[in-house]
This record gives structure tokens, C-alpha cells and sequence, in this order.
């Protein structure tokens, strides 16, 4: 848990740094040149610090401990935080979306310079390094938020990309400027959307698939010397904790204390193949 909070802090302060730094190059290109991609780009960047920001004070309260008010935990904390930040990507998009289309109305000429260049490829660079740790150690940390803002960093790292090959050709077309704009708008769109559907599934609750309930059947069965049909099995995800239940059918008659003991079995075997914490109710078999 401590190293998995060290990688939450780190790439959160990293992100921070490095998009303050990459806002300020994009914008004042944005404003030498008059490009008006290149300003949804810087602010695209800066939606990037805000989530990282997001990031930091999810991580914090995700690993608060469980209490009266909240028994099982606050790692749900890192599911909101996503949503927040697929939210932003939304908005982001949304804007540059009417600002593309405004750009196409007054069909005015952007002139991309030596600047524009400079600065595109620094923040290519420069988000796709971020990306890239972030992805590792959303995967050393099996962290939702560290993903999604894994996954901001490499929209905004295509998105640059996109711009790039605008400035190649930007000199012979008027509409240049503005195809680039709606294009990074959609490409931001899509990003939040990616992180809001994924997210709001893992808020909802989703089944789990038939591999996993195959292999928490067999577990189970393993620890008792009786069939125990185990069936009706639902998984509650909260964060980095997760609480299992399910039902079991045993001898109508078979004394209390002899089914508490198979209960037992089955936790602690479910507990230390999976790290679920289980309630199992027994069932009376009626065949």
C-alpha cells in the first residue's frame, strides 16, 4: 500500500509540473502565431494539471482507513476522481468544438512559425514521457485514476501530434487552423468518454466473468469435503478492496456448528486465492 501511494504522489507531481510548464509554451505560441488550435491544445494541457491535482487529493482520501460512516473503506474515491476528470475532457472538447467552428466562419489564415513548431514537438515529447510512466504505474498499482490520467497525457500527446502535421501543411490551406481544432476537440471527446464509461460501469457494478466465477466455484469446492453447489455469487469492488458474497446449499439437517466450520473454509480459501472478504449464506438442500 505505502508503494502504491508513493506512485500516486509522484506521477501527480510530476504531471503538475510538467503541464504548468507545457500551458505556458503552448499558450504564448498560441497567441504569437493566432492559432487557435494550438490554444485548445495548451488548454487541454492544463485540464491535464487539473487532474493530476485530482489525482493527488483522490489517492489521499482512498487510502483513508474504513470508519463508522464508511465500513468499507474509501477506495471508491479513485472512481470519482476518473469520473472528474472525464468530465473535464468533455467540457474541454465541447469548447474547442464551438471555437473550431466559429474559426471556420471567419476563414481567417493562421500563420504557424518556427515557434509553433518548437513547442508542438517539446510537448509531444514531453507527454508521451509522462504517459508512458503513468501507464507503468497504473499497472505496478493496479490504479483506475493513474490510468485515466494516463490516459489524458496521451490524448494531449496525440492531439500535438495532429497539429504537428497541420503546421506541414498549414501554409497552403486557410482552413487549416480550424480542421486541426476539431479534430483535437474530438480526439479529447473521446478520451473523456472512454474514461466515463469505463468508470460509471465500475460505480454501477458489473458481472463478473465466467473464468473468475469458474475459479471461486473450484476454490471452494476445494476446501470442503461435501458438494456445496456454491451459487449467486456477486463481487463489490471498493477501490483496492473487495467483498464477495454468495450462497451454498448443505444437508437440511446438518448442526449449526458443522456448517459454521464450512462457511469458515470456504472465506479463508476464497480470502487467500482472490483477497475477497466474503458472507456466505447457507441453504438447505431441497433435491
Amino acid at each position: 500500500m505505502q508503494s502504491r501511494n508513493k506512485y500516486i504522489v509522484q506521477e501527480g507531481w510530476i504531471s503538475i509540473i510538467g503541464n504548468t510548464v507545457l500551458f505556458g509554451l503552448k499558450y504564448w505560441a498560441g497567441i504569437v502565431t493566432g492559432s487557435l488550435a494550438l490554444i485548445a491544445d495548451a488548454w487541454h494541457t492544463m485540464s491535464d494539471t487539473v487532474s493530476s491535482v485530482i489525482v493527488l487529493v483522490a489517492g489521499r482520501v482512498s487510502r483513508k482507513p474504513a470508519d463508522e460512516d464508511h465500513p468499507f473503506g474509501h477506495g471508491r474515491a479513485e472512481h470519482i476522481a476518473s469520473i472528474i476528470i472525464g468530465v473535464l475532457l468533455a467540457i474541454v472538447a465541447f469548447d474547442f468544438v464551438v471555437g473550431a467552428i466559429a474559426k471556420f466562419g471567419s476563414k481567417e489564415k493562421t500563420v504557424f512559425g518556427t515557434v509553433a513548431w518548437v513547442v508542438t514537438i517539446i510537448s509531444i515529447l514531453s507527454k508521451e514521457a509522462m504517459a508512458q510512466y503513468a501507464f507503468w504505474a497504473a499497472k505496478k498499482t493496479n490504479s483506475s485514476i493513474l490510468k485515466a490520467d494516463a490516459w489524458h497525457h496521451r490524448s494531449d500527446a496525440l492531439s500535438s501530434v495532429v497539429i504537428l502535421i497541420g503546421l506541414a501543411v498549414g501554409k497552403n490551406f486557410w482552413w487549416t487552423d480550424a480542421v486541426l481544432s476539431f479534430i483535437v476537440a474530438l480526439m479529447i471527446g473521446y478520451a473523456g468518454y472512454e474514461i466515463l464509461s469505463k468508470e460509471i460501469t465500475s460505480l454501477l457494478g458489473e458481472s463478473p466473468d465466467e473464468g473468475l466465477l469458474l475459479s471461486i466455484r473450484e476454490t471452494a469446492q476445494k476446501a470442503c469435503d461435501r458438494p456445496i453447489h456454491l451459487h449467486h455469487i456477486h463481487i463489490h469492488n471498493y477501490g483496492q478492496h473487495s467483498e464477495m458474497s454468495c450462497h451454498i446449499k448443505l444437508p437440511p439437517k446438518m448442526p449449526l456448528e458443522e456448517a459454521h466450520d464450512i462457511c469458515t473454509k470456504i472465506e479463508g480459501a476464497i480470502e487467500g486465492k482472490f483477497g475477497y472478504i466474503s458472507t456466505i449464506h447457507p441453504e438447505p438442500i431441497t433435491w
